[in-house]
């Protein structure tokens, strides 16, 4: 198999800077990336993921910092010596030629045997299950299967490591569950070092190994997606990560990780977002609690329960999407698996309890 071929690569990026006039897009980045690693970088606009991205392509030249695939320094390279496989929010195939054509081209620039060609082009295009198609042009694809047919383009050349920037953006929903789920598997069956750009969260959380949140040009945190999505280190990643409820408090007591808080809808336990970050006794901080932690219940159930009841709620079967009132005036996003609460003119008052390990307490 082709990908037998290729040797993983580990990535290692060592204060990176950019400036782009007097705007900073790289901020003394540090990162390493793992071999065969499915690596993302998230982010909202202008945060600097897709700068970081072109300097290892070698499309950016860095102002400070270098780049090392491996034990070598590729910081100065030029981007045809860097060999690595790219994709892109296009697919950018040529129109005139045939799908086989379009993946062998990067080798025919390369000046490999036709034969060589011939094998690696058939197991490029088995590997992302389009062996039928090698013939057709790309106007008689669908659009998932031009960028299968540019996924086999960026692997045919046995890159060191792929770098895709958004590659499913121009997809429907449909196709891009199915494409994510395609270049999770022939990531790992090449064991292929990847490096993906994307500001879709729920395509990060589903396929990732570990990722990154960038914000100015520096990470915020970085982690699994388990981990970022579950134990967020900062309002911020808290807020761009999955929906939240954050509720301001106060310190009563700290025991470890574990605190006592005080809010205006309750007494809260919950557990410290950044370990490293730790407030004192009466000082403000931030709870954060995702909506599918909470779970309502007709009777109290402590600790961590407040009383309210259901404003607005949208039904979508499986699960409910509730706004809950709480008694205090604070206004709750709940999410209820398996919804019972439906009609709440016949229970006018609730209550809703959070698991403490859920409360996430932010120090911003």
């Amino acid at each position: 198999m082709a990908g037998s071929c290729i040797t993983m690569i580990s990535i290692q990026v060592k204060q990176l800077t950019k400036r782009f006039g007097g705007v900073v897009a790289l901020d003394r980045l540090d990162l390493t990336i793992k071999p065969g690693e499915l690596f993302f970088l998230l982010g909202p606009s202008g945060c600097g993921k897709t700068t970081l991205l072109r300097s290892l392509a070698g499309f950016c030249a860095p102002d400070q910092g270098q780049i090392f695939f491996g034990e070598d320094d590729v910081t100065q390279l030029a981007p045809h010596k860097r060999n690595t496989g790219m994709m892109f929010q296009g697919y950018a195939l040529w129109p005139h030629l045939t799908v086989a054509e379009n993946v062998a081209f990067g080798l025919e620039e390369r000046h490999l045997p036709a034969s060589e060609i011939k094998s690696r082009v058939a197991a490029a295009l088995a590997a992302v299950h389009l062996d039928a198609q090698a013939t057709r042009k790309p106007n008689e694809l669908s659009g998932g299967q031009q960028q299968r047919v540019a996924l086999a383009r960026a692997l045919v050349i046995r890159p060191r490591c792929l770098l895709l920037d958004e590659p499913l953006s121009n997809l429907d929903a449909k196709l891009r569950l199915e494409m994510r789920q395609e270049i999770r598997r022939v990531c790992q069956e090449y064991q292929l070092t990847t490096v993906y750009v994307t500001h879709d969260q729920k395509e990060a959380l589903s396929i990732a190994d570990r990722l990154a949140i960038l914000e100015h040009g520096r990470i915020l945190q970085m982690g699994t997606p388990r981990e970022v999505y579950r134990q967020p280190i900062s309002r911020t990643v808290a807020h761009f990560i999955g929906e939240t409820n954050f509720i301001p408090a106060q310190v009563l007591a700290i025991d470890g990780r574990r605190l006592s808080l005080a809010t205006a809808v309750g007494n809260f336990e919950g557990s410290l977002g950044d370990p490293t970050k730790v407030p004192v006794v009466g000082s403000g901080v931030t709870l954060s609690i995702r909506p599918e932690c909470w779970e309502l219940r007709s009777q109290v159930s402590l600790p961590n329960c407040i009383a309210g009841r259901i404003g607005s709620t949208v039904y979508l079967g499986e699960i409910a999407q509730h706004e809950f009132i709480a008694e205090g005036g604070l206004t709750l996003k709940i999410s209820e698996r398996n919804p019972r609460f439906i009609d709440s003119a016949q229970r006018p008052k609730l209550y809703a309890t959070v698991d403490p390990d859920d409360v996430v307490v932010l120090v911003d």
